[in-house]
């Protein structure tokens, strides 16, 4: 059974579905980027986040809704992308952590760590 934010239904198949075991702290790689890891720690991001069906907001796939046009939209999809944006920051040695920091999407920290 989906769950309801206003008028706004997710059904568990939808990318804005957060799952019961989801959670800010929830470590979803073996090891977190270190600088040297890029490659590898990201392969490992991607199919976890696939896997979650939350690629789309670090791919930028999945953009972010107007707040005018579909307010309980606009916050679901601000709730999912700032549970994806704690997993990224979880998963970043502290010195890398400082730089993406304020980044505001998940999508942002992404293409920063890329460069």
């Amino acid at each position: 059974m989906g769950d309801s934010f206003g008028t706004f239904k997710v059904e568990p198949s939808s990318p804005y579905y957060i799952n019961n075991s989801d959670h800010p702290g929830l470590v979803i790689v073996p090891k977190p980027l270190n600088g040297d890891n890029y490659a590898t720690w990201r392969r490992f991001m991607t199919v976890s986040l696939n896997a979650k069906n939350k690629l789309g907001f670090v791919d930028g796939t999945l953009k972010k809704p107007s707040l005018e046009s579909n307010r309980d939209e606009h916050e679901v999809w601000m709730c999912c992308n700032d549970m994806v944006f704690s997993w990224i920051v979880n998963m970043l040695d502290p010195e890398i952590n400082d730089s993406v920091i304020y980044c505001t999407t998940a999508h942002a920290i992404w293409e920063d760590l890329r460069e």
